[in-house]
């Protein structure tokens, strides 16, 4: 308690020296700062993954099954009873996969098909991603398509109404370099509507039944992948051991995470890395504690004589300069913390900061704040607090020198 209140006692109180006040008060500044730096940044990721996330889930479902070995397997493999019984899931849909040329009026793009059945929007919540038309994409025996933005964008579609959509695929029967034509199934569907996510999906994407993508295809019966709905997201690893029983071990049951699992991990290495960065600042700033400590200690050397003279050691003394460093530091960190979380929640609830590109899914900075980004800042910055303050007073004042 008594290096304490010395520490505090030099702090708050009035010096010799008002330059020492000045430094003190730069230090405290100079460490708040990239603390809420941190912090902000941090949940700025945090609401970029959030964000990607959600746009993902459209067209990642919450399971999906897809066989070992090839690219498609006959749908009557997969026992749709025993999936019934699977407490918790919400429901399946068949989809065929594969990747088409695409024609409209002179224009062309390369582009990924998505066949689905009935189902599908059980399973997956691609309504409320229709900016324009709607979603049916099969009416009894009329087949029709959906595309996303950016795709319809860039093939020159100004309307859902007028010349059909021409689809090319490549026939899996080999291909004629005499006749290219030849070579490709085609097929001549209507829009029926426009998909909004983003960018990568809206680019990529088009969708359309799955009785048009398996005659388009040559796969008769056969199905790509079976999109699974998990009712509760809590339960999802325990819905998926159940689906793997249920399926048999020649196929693969992967969550939405593990289906993207490098560009997850990607964004996770990007974010430490910021956080990492951060922390070289922070430590750099926390470099202005030095000079204030060492002027202090050189300003009290006649109250460090008094108190030798008193009977109070070198440990004593050192740890009276530490609790110095400390309440700077703590300060600073006081500072910096409540500025970093008032910021982000701020920004977090109403959305002030906007960005200026109309065409995304949000209009402002996504931020989520994250107790565990609060903590690892917050211990990261006491170790820096801890080295910087430690050394400074160990290197001012030698164990075997009486003199500070």
């Amino acid at each position: 308690m008594l290096p304490l209140l010395f520490s505090r006692r030099y702090l708050f109180s009035k010096k010799s020296h008002s330059v020492i006040n000045i430094i003190s008060g730069v230090s405290v500044f100079a460490v708040a700062m990239p603390v809420a730096a941190m912090i902000i940044l941090l949940s700025v990721f945090n609401g970029f993954e959030e964000l990607v996330k959600q746009m993902a889930s459209t067209f990642d479902a919450d399971l999906t099954v897809t066989p070992r070995e090839g690219e498609r397997f006959p749908a009557e493999r997969i026992d749709t009873a025993a999936l019934a019984c699977i407490d918790g899931l919400g429901g399946w849909s068949y989809t065929v996969e594969q990747n088409v040329l695409l024609e409209y009026r002179g224009h062309q793009a390369a582009a990924t098909l998505r066949g689905a059945d009935d189902r599908y929007p059980e399973v997956m919540p691609i309504l409320g991603a229709i900016s324009a038309g709607d979603y049916q994409v099969r009416l009894g025996d009329y087949d029709r398509a959906v595309l996303g933005q950016a795709l319809a964008y860039s093939l020159g579609v100004r309307s859902l109404v007028g010349e059909p959509l021409k689809i090319y695929a490549l026939r899996r029967n080999g291909f004629s370099t005499l006749i290219p034509l030849e070579g490709y199934s085609r097929r001549e569907v209507d829009m029926a509507g426009v998909f909004q996510l983003d960018s990568e999906a809206e680019q990529q994407y088009l969708i359309t039944s799955l009785r048009l993508a398996r005659e388009l295809f040559d796969f008769g019966e056969d199905a790509t992948a079976l999109l699974l709905r998990v009712d509760d997201p809590d339960r999802i690893e325990t819905v998926k051991r159940e689906v793997e029983q249920a399926v048999g071990r020649e196929f693969e049951v992967r969550t939405r995470y593990e289906l993207r699992r490098t560009f997850y991990d990607i964004m996770i290495y990007e974010k430490w890395g910021i956080f990492f960065i951060s922390l070289l600042v922070l430590v750099i700033a926390s470099f202005s504690m030095v000079g204030a400590l060492s002027m202090l200690i050189i300003e009290k050397r006649k109250d460090v004589r008094t108190l030798r003279a008193l009977g109070a050691d070198t440990r004593l003394i050192r740890r009276i300069f530490i609790g110095e460093g400390v309440l700077i530091g703590s300060i600073g960190a006081a500072i910096g913390t409540v500025t970093g979380v008032t910021v982000t929640l701020v920004q977090q609830l109403f959305g002030i900061v906007e960005i200026p590109v109309e065409s995304l899914v949000t209009r402002s900075y996504p931020v989520l704040f994250q107790v565990n980004d609060l903590l690892a800042v917050l211990g990261a910055f006491a170790l820096v607090v801890a080295a910087v303050t430690g050394l400074t007073v160990y290197n001012m004042i030698p164990k075997n020198n009486r003199q500070p």
